[in-house]
Protein backbone atom coordinates (compact mmCIF):
# COMPACT_ATOMS: atom_id res chain seq x y z
CA UNK A 1 0.00 0.00 0.00
CA UNK A 2 1.38 3.37 -1.00
CA UNK A 3 1.48 5.94 1.80
CA UNK A 4 -0.45 9.12 1.05
CA UNK A 5 0.81 12.64 1.68
CA UNK A 6 -1.74 12.92 4.50
CA UNK A 7 -0.32 9.80 6.16
CA UNK A 8 3.20 11.20 5.99
CA UNK A 9 1.98 14.43 7.59
CA UNK A 10 0.20 12.50 10.35
CA UNK A 11 3.30 10.44 11.05
CA UNK A 12 5.32 13.63 11.27
CA UNK A 13 8.81 14.28 12.56
CA UNK A 14 8.34 12.30 15.76
CA UNK A 15 7.44 9.13 13.92
CA UNK A 16 10.35 9.64 11.55
CA UNK A 17 12.62 9.90 14.59
CA UNK A 18 11.17 6.68 15.94
CA UNK A 19 11.72 4.88 12.66
CA UNK A 20 15.31 6.04 12.48
CA UNK A 21 15.89 4.91 16.03
CA UNK A 22 16.46 8.24 17.74
CA UNK A 23 13.43 8.24 20.04
CA UNK A 24 14.29 9.59 23.44
CA UNK A 25 17.78 10.53 22.30
CA UNK A 26 19.52 13.14 24.35
CA UNK A 27 22.94 14.64 24.91
CA UNK A 28 22.91 13.48 28.52
CA UNK A 29 22.70 9.75 29.25
CA UNK A 30 20.84 8.70 32.37
CA UNK A 31 22.10 5.84 34.55
CA UNK A 32 20.29 2.50 34.43
CA UNK A 33 19.87 0.44 37.55
CA UNK A 34 18.10 -2.82 38.29
CA UNK A 35 16.52 -3.19 41.71
CA UNK A 36 16.67 -6.78 42.87
CA UNK A 37 19.45 -7.85 40.49
CA UNK A 38 22.88 -6.99 39.15
CA UNK A 39 23.02 -3.58 37.43
CA UNK A 40 21.49 -3.67 34.00
CA UNK A 41 19.44 -6.86 34.17
CA UNK A 42 16.65 -8.60 36.09
CA UNK A 43 15.58 -12.27 35.99
CA UNK A 44 12.17 -13.76 36.67
CA UNK A 45 10.76 -17.28 36.38
CA UNK A 46 7.71 -17.94 34.21
CA UNK A 47 6.70 -21.54 34.81
CA UNK A 48 9.69 -23.60 33.72
CA UNK A 49 11.06 -20.77 31.58
CA UNK A 50 13.04 -17.70 32.57
CA UNK A 51 12.70 -14.11 31.39
CA UNK A 52 15.68 -11.76 31.59
CA UNK A 53 15.09 -8.02 31.19
CA UNK A 54 18.24 -6.29 29.93
CA UNK A 55 18.90 -2.57 29.64
CA UNK A 56 20.46 -1.22 26.46
CA UNK A 57 20.68 2.14 28.23
CA UNK A 58 18.61 5.20 29.05
CA UNK A 59 18.34 8.54 27.27
CA UNK A 60 17.30 11.71 29.07
CA UNK A 61 14.73 13.59 27.00
CA UNK A 62 13.66 17.14 27.89
CA UNK A 63 9.89 17.13 28.32
CA UNK A 64 8.14 19.44 25.87
CA UNK A 65 4.76 20.08 24.31
CA UNK A 66 4.01 17.48 21.66
CA UNK A 67 5.58 14.41 23.27
CA UNK A 68 1.97 13.44 24.00
CA UNK A 69 -0.02 14.48 20.93
CA UNK A 70 -3.41 14.84 22.57
CA UNK A 71 -2.61 16.11 26.08
CA UNK A 72 -1.24 19.42 27.26
CA UNK A 73 2.20 19.71 28.78
CA UNK A 74 0.52 20.68 32.07
CA UNK A 75 -1.50 17.45 32.05
CA UNK A 76 1.59 15.38 31.31
CA UNK A 77 3.56 17.05 34.08
CA UNK A 78 0.74 16.55 36.55
CA UNK A 79 0.62 12.84 35.76
CA UNK A 80 4.37 12.51 36.31
CA UNK A 81 4.29 14.57 39.51
CA UNK A 82 1.54 12.35 40.92
CA UNK A 83 3.98 9.43 40.62
CA UNK A 84 6.89 11.37 42.15
CA UNK A 85 8.68 11.49 38.80
CA UNK A 86 10.59 14.47 37.37
CA UNK A 87 8.49 16.89 35.34
CA UNK A 88 11.19 18.63 33.28
CA UNK A 89 12.51 15.52 31.53
CA UNK A 90 11.84 11.85 30.95
CA UNK A 91 14.49 9.18 31.30
CA UNK A 92 13.52 7.00 28.34
CA UNK A 93 14.64 3.38 28.88
CA UNK A 94 15.54 0.90 26.15
CA UNK A 95 14.86 -2.59 27.48
CA UNK A 96 15.28 -5.87 25.63
CA UNK A 97 14.28 -9.32 26.87
CA UNK A 98 15.80 -12.78 26.63
CA UNK A 99 13.51 -15.80 26.97
CA UNK A 100 15.24 -18.97 28.14
CA UNK A 101 13.10 -22.02 27.52
CA UNK A 102 13.75 -25.69 26.75
CA UNK A 103 17.48 -25.11 26.44
CA UNK A 104 17.16 -22.26 23.92
CA UNK A 105 17.61 -18.50 24.17
CA UNK A 106 15.45 -16.02 22.30
CA UNK A 107 16.13 -12.28 22.26
CA UNK A 108 13.22 -9.86 21.83
CA UNK A 109 14.42 -6.67 20.08
CA UNK A 110 18.02 -5.47 20.07
CA UNK A 111 18.56 -1.84 21.04
CA UNK A 112 21.29 0.16 19.32
CA UNK A 113 24.69 -1.61 19.48
CA UNK A 114 27.20 1.19 18.67
CA UNK A 115 24.76 3.09 16.41
CA UNK A 116 22.82 5.06 19.01
CA UNK A 117 22.93 8.21 21.12
CA UNK A 118 25.01 8.57 24.30
CA UNK A 119 23.97 6.23 27.08
CA UNK A 120 22.82 3.42 24.78
CA UNK A 121 24.44 0.32 23.30
CA UNK A 122 24.79 -1.47 26.64
CA UNK A 123 22.83 -4.62 25.84
CA UNK A 124 25.78 -6.92 25.17
CA UNK A 125 27.59 -5.75 28.31
CA UNK A 126 24.51 -6.50 30.41
CA UNK A 127 23.98 -9.83 28.68
CA UNK A 128 27.50 -10.88 29.61
CA UNK A 129 26.92 -9.70 33.19
CA UNK A 130 23.84 -11.93 33.25
CA UNK A 131 25.88 -14.89 32.00
CA UNK A 132 24.44 -14.77 28.47
CA UNK A 133 26.93 -15.05 25.61
CA UNK A 134 25.63 -13.16 22.55
CA UNK A 135 26.70 -16.12 20.41
CA UNK A 136 24.39 -18.35 22.46
CA UNK A 137 21.27 -16.53 21.19
CA UNK A 138 19.35 -19.00 19.02
CA UNK A 139 16.92 -16.47 17.56
CA UNK A 140 16.10 -12.78 17.63
CA UNK A 141 12.39 -11.97 17.37
CA UNK A 142 11.59 -8.37 16.40
CA UNK A 143 8.43 -6.53 17.42
CA UNK A 144 8.84 -4.00 14.59
CA UNK A 145 11.54 -2.30 12.55
CA UNK A 146 12.01 1.11 14.16
CA UNK A 147 15.73 1.75 14.52
CA UNK A 148 16.03 1.48 18.31
CA UNK A 149 14.69 -2.07 18.00
CA UNK A 150 16.86 -3.27 15.11
CA UNK A 151 20.12 -1.30 15.09
CA UNK A 152 21.54 -3.72 17.66
CA UNK A 153 21.66 -6.46 15.04
CA UNK A 154 24.67 -4.85 13.31
CA UNK A 155 27.54 -2.70 14.46
CA UNK A 156 28.66 0.36 12.52
CA UNK A 157 31.29 -1.72 10.75
CA UNK A 158 28.53 -4.07 9.48
CA UNK A 159 29.46 -7.04 11.66
CA UNK A 160 26.65 -9.12 13.16
CA UNK A 161 26.15 -8.86 16.92
CA UNK A 162 24.31 -12.20 17.10
CA UNK A 163 26.03 -14.19 14.36
CA UNK A 164 24.48 -17.57 15.18
CA UNK A 165 20.90 -16.35 15.53
CA UNK A 166 17.97 -16.65 13.18
CA UNK A 167 16.12 -13.33 12.91
CA UNK A 168 12.30 -13.34 12.85
CA UNK A 169 10.60 -10.28 11.35
CA UNK A 170 6.87 -9.43 11.17
CA UNK A 171 5.99 -9.73 7.48
CA UNK A 172 3.99 -6.45 7.31
CA UNK A 173 6.98 -4.56 8.73
CA UNK A 174 9.34 -6.14 6.23
CA UNK A 175 6.98 -5.32 3.34
CA UNK A 176 6.58 -1.69 4.43
CA UNK A 177 10.11 -0.66 5.29
CA UNK A 178 11.92 -2.53 2.52
CA UNK A 179 9.64 -1.27 -0.25
CA UNK A 180 11.87 0.83 -2.51
CA UNK A 181 8.92 2.58 -4.18
CA UNK A 182 7.51 3.65 -0.83
CA UNK A 183 10.93 4.85 0.32
CA UNK A 184 11.44 6.89 -2.84
CA UNK A 185 7.95 8.42 -2.59
CA UNK A 186 8.46 9.51 1.01
CA UNK A 187 9.43 13.12 1.78
CA UNK A 188 13.16 13.55 2.28
CA UNK A 189 12.82 13.94 6.04
CA UNK A 190 10.89 10.67 6.28
CA UNK A 191 13.49 8.53 4.55
CA UNK A 192 15.71 8.10 7.59
CA UNK A 193 13.56 5.24 8.87
CA UNK A 194 13.79 3.40 5.59
CA UNK A 195 17.54 3.92 5.45
CA UNK A 196 17.97 2.56 8.99
CA UNK A 197 16.16 -0.63 7.98
CA UNK A 198 18.16 -0.89 4.77
CA UNK A 199 21.44 -0.47 6.66
CA UNK A 200 20.60 -3.37 8.97
CA UNK A 201 19.03 -5.78 6.50
CA UNK A 202 20.90 -5.21 3.26
CA UNK A 203 23.10 -8.25 2.67
CA UNK A 204 21.94 -9.86 5.93
CA UNK A 205 22.49 -13.61 5.45
CA UNK A 206 19.30 -14.77 3.74
CA UNK A 207 19.41 -18.15 5.42
CA UNK A 208 19.15 -16.44 8.83
CA UNK A 209 16.03 -14.34 8.08
CA UNK A 210 12.50 -15.59 8.69
CA UNK A 211 9.23 -13.70 8.10
CA UNK A 212 6.13 -14.40 10.16
CA UNK A 213 2.56 -13.18 10.07
CA UNK A 214 1.40 -11.49 13.31
CA UNK A 215 -0.99 -13.85 15.07
CA UNK A 216 0.94 -17.02 14.28
CA UNK A 217 3.37 -19.03 16.38
CA UNK A 218 6.93 -17.84 15.77
CA UNK A 219 9.59 -20.08 17.31
CA UNK A 220 10.18 -21.97 20.55
CA UNK A 221 6.60 -21.62 21.75
CA UNK A 222 6.61 -17.82 21.30
CA UNK A 223 3.22 -16.53 20.15
CA UNK A 224 2.76 -13.32 18.19
CA UNK A 225 -0.10 -10.86 18.66
CA UNK A 226 -1.02 -8.30 15.99
CA UNK A 227 -0.62 -4.92 17.71
CA UNK A 228 -0.62 -2.49 14.80
CA UNK A 229 -0.64 1.29 15.03
CA UNK A 230 2.71 2.25 16.49
CA UNK A 231 4.02 1.01 13.16
CA UNK A 232 2.36 -0.80 10.24
CA UNK A 233 3.16 -4.30 11.52
CA UNK A 234 3.95 -3.75 15.20
CA UNK A 235 3.64 -7.07 17.01
CA UNK A 236 3.47 -8.11 20.67
CA UNK A 237 5.05 -11.42 21.68
CA UNK A 238 4.11 -13.92 24.38
CA UNK A 239 5.42 -17.11 25.95
CA UNK A 240 3.40 -19.53 28.08
CA UNK A 241 5.10 -22.04 30.36
CA UNK A 242 2.87 -24.22 32.52
CA UNK A 243 0.14 -22.01 33.93
CA UNK A 244 2.19 -18.81 33.66
CA UNK A 245 2.55 -16.37 30.80
CA UNK A 246 4.85 -13.49 29.84
CA UNK A 247 3.81 -10.91 27.23
CA UNK A 248 6.19 -8.42 25.64
CA UNK A 249 4.26 -5.31 24.62
CA UNK A 250 7.03 -3.75 22.54
CA UNK A 251 6.05 -0.10 22.08
CA UNK A 252 2.28 -0.59 22.36
CA UNK A 253 2.20 1.31 25.68
CA UNK A 254 5.55 3.14 25.34
CA UNK A 255 6.52 4.88 28.64
CA UNK A 256 4.24 3.21 31.22
CA UNK A 257 3.95 6.11 33.66
CA UNK A 258 2.13 8.02 30.92
CA UNK A 259 0.56 5.62 28.43
CA UNK A 260 -0.43 2.74 30.70
CA UNK A 261 -2.01 5.27 33.06
CA UNK A 262 -3.69 7.06 30.15
CA UNK A 263 -4.28 4.64 27.26
CA UNK A 264 -6.09 7.34 25.26
CA UNK A 265 -2.90 9.41 25.12
CA UNK A 266 -0.89 9.19 21.92
CA UNK A 267 2.90 9.34 21.99
CA UNK A 268 4.34 11.36 19.12
CA UNK A 269 6.06 8.26 17.70
CA UNK A 270 2.84 6.35 16.92
CA UNK A 271 2.55 6.21 13.12
CA UNK A 272 -1.21 5.59 13.16
CA UNK A 273 -2.35 7.22 16.43
CA UNK A 274 -5.98 6.08 16.26
CA UNK A 275 -5.09 2.46 15.59
CA UNK A 276 -2.35 2.56 18.23
CA UNK A 277 -4.89 3.82 20.78
CA UNK A 278 -7.31 0.98 19.98
CA UNK A 279 -4.47 -1.56 20.19
CA UNK A 280 -3.28 -0.16 23.52
CA UNK A 281 -6.76 -0.36 25.06
CA UNK A 282 -7.25 -3.93 23.84
CA UNK A 283 -3.84 -5.16 24.98
CA UNK A 284 -3.96 -3.52 28.40
CA UNK A 285 -7.47 -4.82 29.05
CA UNK A 286 -6.33 -8.31 28.09
CA UNK A 287 -3.22 -8.11 30.26
CA UNK A 288 -5.23 -6.90 33.26
CA UNK A 289 -7.71 -9.74 32.80
CA UNK A 290 -5.04 -12.42 32.33
CA UNK A 291 -2.88 -11.18 35.19
CA UNK A 292 0.33 -12.51 33.62
CA UNK A 293 3.79 -11.01 33.67
CA UNK A 294 4.38 -8.23 31.13
CA UNK A 295 7.28 -6.12 29.92
CA UNK A 296 7.82 -3.31 27.43
CA UNK A 297 10.71 -1.85 25.49
CA UNK A 298 10.46 1.59 27.14
CA UNK A 299 9.64 0.19 30.59
CA UNK A 300 12.31 1.07 33.21
CA UNK A 301 14.05 -1.76 34.99
CA UNK A 302 12.95 -4.07 36.56
CA UNK A 303 10.64 -3.72 33.50
CA UNK A 304 8.69 -6.84 34.50
CA UNK A 305 5.37 -6.63 36.30
CA UNK A 306 1.58 -6.83 36.10
CA UNK A 307 -1.10 -4.61 34.59
CA UNK A 308 -3.88 -3.60 36.98
CA UNK A 309 -7.04 -1.64 36.20
CA UNK A 310 -7.00 1.82 37.73
CA UNK A 311 -9.79 4.33 37.15
CA UNK A 312 -10.18 5.06 33.45
CA UNK A 313 -6.75 3.60 32.74
CA UNK A 314 -4.32 1.06 34.10
CA UNK A 315 -1.29 0.77 36.33
CA UNK A 316 1.95 -1.10 35.72
CA UNK A 317 2.99 -2.76 38.99
CA UNK A 318 6.65 -3.87 38.85
CA UNK A 319 7.58 -7.25 40.29
CA UNK A 320 9.64 -6.81 43.46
Amino acid sequence: MQATRRQWLVWGAGSVAAAAGITGCANTPAPAGAPGGAPGFVRRKVGNARVVALSDGVGRRPLAEGFVRNATLAQVKATLAAQDLPTDYIDVPYTCFVLETEGKRYLLDTGFADNGPPGTGQLVKHMRAAGIDPESIDAVVLSHLHGDHINGLRRKDGSLVFPQALVYVPAPEHAFWLDADRRNAAPEAARAGFMAVQRVFQDYPADQLRLFEPGMAVVGGIESIAAFGHSPGHTALALRSGNERFTYLGDAAHFPALFVRNPDWQVQFDMDPAQARATRHALLARMAQEGGLVGGFHFPLPALGRIRKQGDGYQFVPEK
